[in-house]
């Protein structure tokens, strides 16, 4: 094996490891959990910009930008199960903290919104 191809091997394990660790950091729920919450009729909240949002978004959900989420709280209660989710996860797992600073325990990071659309399309397989 040359050497230029070990460090591809090794470059990629390192992008494998580090998208799942960066998962992990966000708080992210996996593909299997995202199926089941959406199946399970979960709140899901795409928390862009409006222009984001517009470009393409997941089906049923609604926009609720990240910074309008601690003014809209009234919109989650008493919803069973919550997903929120973005462009990367990150501004998903903070709508995940600001939720769960202000009691909501039901709050699920989806990741990005095509993790979450995918999610969605696969809940509909089962």
């Amino acid at each position: 094996m040359s050497k230029q191809t070990l460090t591809i091997i090794v470059a990629i394990a390192a992008l494998v490891l580090a998208s799942s660790f960066l998962g992990n950091l966000f708080g992210q729920a996996d593909k299997g959990e995202l199926s089941q919450l959406i199946k399970g009729g979960a709140f899901l909240v795409d928390v862009r910009t409006p222009e984001e949002f517009a470009e393409g978004s997941v089906a049923g959900a609604v926009n609720i930008p990240l910074s309008e989420v601690p003014n809209q709280l009234k919109q989650f209660e008493g919803k069973k199960n919550i997903v929120v989710f973005c462009r990367s996860g990150n501004r998903s797992g903070n709508a995940k903290n600001i939720l769960e600073q202000n009691g909501f325990k039901n709050v699920f990071n989806g990741g990005t919104w095509q993790q979450v659309e995918a999610a969605r399309k696969n809940s509909l397989k089962k």
